[in-house]
C-alpha cells in the first residue's frame, strides 16, 4: 500500500506509511473482537478457547469480507496452500470454504500450543504436526485433462509509472501486439490482455474532447488497431476504462473488461463491481477533496461500480466469469450462482504494490479455484500472471518483472463443488458448529 503511493503525484508519498499504519488498526479490530467473545465463551479450559476462537474467526473474518464495502485480502487461510504444484491443506476448501479453513488453521495452531504447554510428545501431539505437513505435499486427485479451447496469455511488463504516461502509449502498445502474435498464421484464440490493457476510449458517443486525451484519438480507429491483434475467428478480451456520460460531463468511469473480434467490434464487456476504496474511488470525496486528499489511480472522477458477478458467453470460447483485479479475493462472491461460468478470467494490474502484493495476489486466486471448481486466467501488466487450474494447481506462470505469455488451452472446470452450491452459508455453518462445540466443552469442564 505505502508502494501505491510513490505511482501518484496528487499526494505526498509519506502517505501511504500513515496510510498503512490506519489499515492495520482498522484490520487488528476483526482478530481482537475473536479473540475477545472467544476468552469469554472458553475461559473454563484450553480446548473449548481454541474451539471458541476458531469459530469466532470464521464469523469475524468473514464479516471483514463486508464491512465498509469490505477488505477481504489475506484470509488466514491462504497459509495452508501449497506450492504451485500442490494444493495442500487447501484442498478442503470444496467442502467448507476460505473462512472456515482459517479456523481450521486457528485450531490446529492452538491444538499445538496446548501439545507444547502440557509437555506431552505422545502420538497424538506428533499427529497433529505429521498430518498437517503431509496434506500440504501430497498430490490432490488425478491431473485434470486438457481443455479444447485455444488461448495466449500476454504479460508486457510495463511499469506502473509508464501506463498512463503519453509519451509511452505506443511503446506500450506495440510490446502488448508483438507478444500476441499467433505462433502460426491464421491460428484462431482466445486473446488475453490484463487490467490497464489500453489507454483509449473504446466506445462511441463520448463528447470530442475526451478522445482527444487517448492513444488513438478515435474510438473506431482504436478497436480496429486492437482487432489487428486478434486472428480472424479469434477474440480479444482486455481491460479499458468506459465513462459515464450525464449531459456533455464524464460524471463517472468503470473500469471494464472489453471483448472484441478481428474486426473490433465490441462483442461483451463486464464492469468491476467491487472497487477499491481510495483507489479507484474516493469516499466522502466532498469532505476529502478540500483537504488535498485524492484517489490513487489518476483521474479527477470516480470509478462506478457494475452490477455484480456476471458470465458473458463467448461463443466458441466458452463461458467466462471476469473478476477485475481486487474482486479475486473476495470468497463467495466471484460467481453469478444462476449462471455457473466455464472458467474465471482475472485480469490485474499488480504493478502497483511492489514486491509482496503480487504473490498475496495469486494465492488468493488460487482459493477461489478450488472453492469454486473453476479454472482461473490471471493476466498481468508486470506479474504474476498465471495459469490455475480446477484443484488449485499453478500449471504456468510468467515471473514478476519479465515480459513474456502463455500458450496453452483451458484447463476445463470441475463438476459444481459444495461451496459453489451453497457459498459462505457453507463456511458459516461450520463457524456455528465450532460455536456449539465450544460451548459444549466448556459447560461439562464446568460442570
Amino acid at each position: 500500500i505505502a508502494t501505491a503511493f510513490t505511482y501518484q503525484a496528487a499526494m505526498p508519498a509519506w502517505l501511504g506509511w500513515i496510510a498503512v499504519v490506519l489499515l492495520a488498526c482498522y484490520l487488528a479490530v476483526y482478530p481482537a473482537l475473536a479473540a475477545l467473545i472467544a476468552r469469554r465463551l472458553g475461559r473454563t479450559n484450553y480446548g473449548a478457547l481454541v474451539t471458541s476462537l476458531a469459530a469466532c474467526w470464521i464469523l469475524t473474518e468473514w464479516l471483514r469480507s463486508w464491512m465498509f464495502s469490505g477488505f477481504a485480502w489475506n484470509p488466514l487461510a491462504a497459509v495452508a496452500l501449497g506450492p504451485f504444484a500442490r494444493p495442500g491443506l487447501a484442498a478442503v476448501l470444496p467442502w467448507m470454504g476460505t473462512y472456515a479453513l482459517s479456523g481450521i488453521v486457528v485450531m490446529l495452531a492452538g491444538a499445538w500450543l496446548i501439545a507444547a504447554r502440557r509437555g506431552k510428545a505422545d502420538l497424538r501431539g506428533a499427529a497433529l504436526v505429521l498430518l498437517p505437513a503431509a496434506l500440504m505435499l501430497m498430490p490432490h486427485g488425478d491431473a485434470r485433462p486438457e481443455g479444447t479451447r485455444r488461448f495466449t496469455l500476454v504479460q508486457p511488463n510495463i511499469a506502473q509509472e509508464q501506463l498512463n504516461d503519453p509519451a509511452f502509449f505506443e511503446a506500450n502498445f506495440r510490446r502488448l501486439a508483438r507478444l500476441s502474435n499467433p505462433l502460426r498464421p491464421g491460428q484462431t484464440r482466445l486473446l488475453l490482455w490484463p487490467e490497464s490493457g489500453v489507454p483509449d476510449y473504446l466506445r462511441e458517443g463520448y463528447p470530442d474532447r475526451y478522445y482527444l486525451d487517448t492513444f488513438a484519438a478515435d474510438p473506431v480507429l482504436a478497436r480496429r488497431r486492437l482487432g489487428r491483434a486478434v486472428a480472424p475467428g479469434g477474440l480479444l478480451l482486455t481491460g479499458a476504462v468506459d465513462l459515464e456520460i450525464r449531459g456533455d460531463t464524464a460524471a463517472g468511469a468503470r473500469n471494464a473488461v472489453t471483448a472484441l473480434d478481428a474486426s473490433g467490434t465490441i462483442r461483451a464487456s463486464y464492469a468491476k463491481a467491487h472497487l477499491v476504496p481510495y483507489g479507484e474511488y474516493l469516499p466522502m470525496r466532498a469532505l476529502l477533496t478540500p483537504l488535498g486528499l485524492s484517489r490513487l489511480v489518476p483521474g479527477a472522477i470516480d470509478f462506478w461500480p457494475g452490477p455484480g458477478p456476471q458470465t458473458l458467453d463467448l461463443g466458441a470460447w466458452g463461458r467466462v466469469g471476469m473478476q477485475v483485479c481486487y474482486e479475486i479475493v473476495f470468497s463467495g462472491q466471484v460467481v453469478d450462482r444462476a449462471d455457473r461460468p466455464e472458467f474465471l478470467f482475472n485480469p490485474s494490474n499488480d504493478g502497483w504494490f511492489g514486491a509482496w502484493g503480487p504473490p498475496q495476489h495469486l494465492a488468493q486466486a488460487r482459493l477461489r479455484a478450488i472453492e469454486e471448481g473453476l479454472p482461473v486466467l490471471r493476466a498481468t501488466t508486470t506479474g504474476i500472471s498465471a495459469v490455475i487450474d480446477a484443484r488449485g494447481v499453478v500449471r504456468q506462470f510468467v515471473p514478476r518483472h519479465q515480459a513474456g505469455r502463455i500458450d496453452g488451452l483451458i484447463p476445463p472446470p470441475a463438476p459444481p463443488t459444495l461451496f459453489a452450491r451453497m457459498g459462505n452459508l457453507l463456511a458459516l455453518g461450520w463457524g456455528i458448529v465450532l460455536l456449539v462445540a465450544s460451548l459444549v466443552a466448556s459447560r461439562r469442564r464446568a460442570e
